[in-house]
């Protein structure tokens, strides 16, 4: 079990915040997940015994434990605190989410019940809000029931039975009834305040209880592909269908090493991944959604390009900047607002704009099928493609300072071709049917050409190259090469021995524009697990895949990085990537379940 990024994410699909491991609010963008942190608790670094700046925390008199846990197959956490006397009151968190009036109920706004459990505790609450990344300084006005907060245009108010008073003065109270908070729009609260949470709260726990009824989960490790899926799901922004590739901004990739990176924004890359094991899982909810947003995407690109990144509205400038007033995670600065890959050339893209459009041409369980105009749309994005199969770019790994022609990159748009040919015949377009598959041959064949290195007997990272790195294991998952495909395995033994590390994987082992790898990638270890499987070690496949589920934090999720010395989380989360592997492998490992019958 790891001791840090012990966070647990609550959300509705419009708003989320983290819970640290005391119950304490301490990371929460509005009115997205993209936006202002109006709790930033988590890249602060305040001075010892100072309260913390960007919180909203709840404690009790003589505290002496927090345990906290979902409730089940929900996004719904349970955080119970103890004093020294033996009192205890639980605290849920949550965000509504119920369809009400014909529509979903998702509003920016976090519901909190404090319920008495033992003894006679005395609750501190502070609810200390900011703005502009970091300035504490935000003012408010109260009536007998609430509290303004007044942050930028939007300002929130909170409603609650609890003393006011005693509240805006941070003064210790005795919880002797539940008492009720809710956080959301500068709007009156319709009803009585704990009869309408209570029931938001059970509204909410019945969507994501059927929700998860919906699922195909594997027989084996079904609570570790839930909690997964569930926090799968909280990472899009269901408004626009956007995807993003975690929810938080500048926790290192490695301790002080400067890799601190925003990764609130909808990369079309991990998008895909996402959509792809969700998928599996039956969750075609996240796919429509996406869809929807990629549509807009095309319909409004560029002719020639397609940046890899996009704000959760559709935003293409992410002009990057760094937020001065915030210390960074455990003070490991900077704080970046905003991400310059947006400005990079990654050929990948196109083959991952196309391949999860491909399902809507055939699966009939869809609300909104595909049909001839989508295809046409979509062969606009696979003539980009085709121009630039073979021109070097940033790669998968987004390198700063230097480029090349990505092998991975290519094998993205060789799959575009080829699966532009598919989507043809389902259509009865023999001729673009044909036209495509012309061209996801000369791509292959250039890729067969100028990827394999001879010398080595085996495929090279980029075009003429030497390198290995973890994407050459998707070459199976994209179905460029077989399972049983001597050169696979040949590849797969070259990685193995150069970025292999222990129970763990890297993603390439050269120096790169911050010098040489310090921490493993999550998800190449679950690639790493899969070619296991697909080379026939099964029993070390399985291994390793549960030694990464021990690493788990205590809500069920992974970050992006992991020390591959002392097994320490490290960067963005939760991480889409990591948690995609989760579900892949678990379902690539089970045992089926006619095992049961």
């Amino acid at each position: 079990m790891t001791a840090d990024l012990q966070l647990w994410p609550i959300g509705n699909c419009q708003a989320s915040a983290l819970l640290d491991a005391k119950g304490a609010i301490v990371w929460s963008c509005v009115p997205r997940v993209d936006g202002d942190p109006v709790f930033c608790a988590l890249l602060d670094d305040p001075p010892p015994d100072a309260p913390p700046n960007g919180a909203w925390t709840m404690e009790l008199v003589d505290q002496t434990g927090a345990e906290s846990r979902y409730l089940r197959n929900t996004p719904v956490l349970s955080t119970l605190l103890t004093d020294a006397q033996g009192g205890k009151v639980e605290i849920l968190s949550f965000c509504p989410r119920f369809e009400r009036s014909g529509r979903m109920y998702r509003p920016v706004a976090y519901g909190r019940i404090v319920t008495p459990l033992a003894g006679s505790p005395r609750l501190r609450m502070r609810l200390a809000p900011s703005k502009n990344w970091g300035d504490p300084d935000v003012a408010r006005t109260n009536g007998t029931n609430h509290i303004r907060y007044l942050i930028g245009p939007q300002p929130l108010r909170l409603s609650t039975d609890a003393p006011v008073g005693h509240l805006l003065e941070e003064r210790p109270f005795r919880i002797e009834r539940p008492h009720h908070f809710f956080l959301g729009p500068d709007e009156p609260f319709v009803g009585n305040i704990g009869r309408e949470i209570a029931n938001m709260r059970d509204l909410t726990c019945d969507y994501w209880r059927y929700w998860v009824r919906g699922l195909a989960t594997p027989y084996e490790w079904q609570e570790a592909v839930i909690r997964a899926a569930i926090t799968l799901k909280l990472c899009q922004h269901e408004e626009t269908g956007a995807i993003v590739a975690a929810l938080t901004t500048s926790i290192p990739e490695a301790p002080n090493s400067g890799r601190n990176w925003d990764y609130r924004y909808c990369w079309i890359r991990d998008a895909y991944y996402t959509v792809q094991a969700l998928n599996r899982l039956g969750a075609l909810d996240v796919l429509e959604k996406y869809l929807g947003y990629l549509r807009n995407i095309v319909d409004e690109m560029e002719e020639g390009a397609i940046q890899p990144l996009f704000a959760v509205n559709g935003e293409t400038d992410l002009a990057e900047g760094v937020a001065e007033r915030l210390a960074g995670y455990r003070g490991m600065g900077p704080v970046r607002i905003g991400n310059a890959a947006h400005l990079q050339t990654q050929h990948d893209v196109y083959g991952q704009i196309i391949l999860p459009n491909i399902q809507a041409f055939a699966d009939q369980r869809l609300l909104r099928m595909s049909g001839r105009a989508d295809f046409e749309k979509l062969e606009a994005v696979g003539e980009i493609a085709w121009k630039n199969h073979d021109q070097p770019d940033a790669g998968l790994w987004e390198y700063r300072t230097r480029t090349a022609v990505h092998t991975y990159s290519a094998v993205m748009s060789w799959a575009a071709c080829d699966r532009l040919s598919n989507a043809a015949a389902m259509l009865g377009l023999d001729d673009r049917a044909g036209f495509w598959a012309e061209r996801a041959a000369k791509i292959r064949a250039t890729i067969e050409r100028e990827a394999w290195n001879e010398a080595a007997g085996r495929f090279g990272a980029s075009f003429g190259g030497d390198d290995v790195d973890a994407s050459l294991l998707q070459l199976i998952d994209m179905r460029f090469l077989s399972a049983d495909d001597p050169r696979f395995r040949a590849t797969f033994e070259a990685i193995e021995k150069r970025l292999r590390r222990g129970e763990h994987m890297l993603r390439y082992d050269a120096e790169d524009d911050f010098g040489l790898p310090e921490t493993a990638f999550n998800f190449c270890t679950f690639w790493m697990i899969e070619a296991l499987h697909i080379v026939g070690r099964e029993n070390e496949a399985r291994e390793l895949f549960e030694q990464m589920l021990e690493r788990r934090t205590e809500s069920g999720l992974l970050s992006e990085d992991m020390d591959f010395e002392t097994g320490e989380l490290w960067g963005n989360f939760p991480q889409t990537y990591s948690l995609v592997g989760i579900i892949n492998c678990a379902g690539l490992l089970s045992v089926p379940w006619s095992h049961i019958r």
